[in-house]
């Protein structure tokens, strides 16, 4: 099977040795995403609902990138910095998978890459057709 990177371009992946995505076979797996807007500056500072609502455009963008769509997400996996915030980062996930429904698992931790990063979000695809 060929493996495919996938990059955001950020500059940091090369440093970090990581991609946004790799593909590999009909897996996707898309890495710890954040409210990164395209000029490299947080989406939504303060505001968990919009952090998680960019954050997942960023992994719809990854994986577009790979021949996928969200339609192909089985699992997601979201950390956020304070769980008491959980219904609005609920919100947003709900908004996007509501009728997709993967596995997913919320998760505290005590800190993010930035401390004006609320959430970050992993995403698994499984391409079937």
């Amino acid at each position: 099977m060929e493996r495919q990177n996938i990059s955001s371009g950020a500059p940091w992946e090369p440093i970090v040795g990581y991609s946004r995505a790799v593909k590999v076979g009909p897996y996707i797996h898309v890495a710890g995403t954040t409210a990164t807007g395209a000029d490299g500056k947080i989406v939504g500072v303060g505001d968990v609902y919009a952090q998680a609502r960019q954050t997942l455009k960023n992994i719809e963008s990854a994986l577009k990138k790979a021949g996928a769509g969200m339609k192909d997400v089985v699992r997601t996996r979201i950390y956020v910095t304070n769980i008491a915030e959980w219904e609005k980062v609920g919100k947003a996930h709900g908004e996007v998978f509501r009728e997709i429904r993967p596995a997913t698992s919320m998760i505290q931790v005590s800190a993010l890459i930035s401390p004006e990063i609320l959430v970050e979000i992993e995403a698994d695809a499984v391409l079937l057709s």
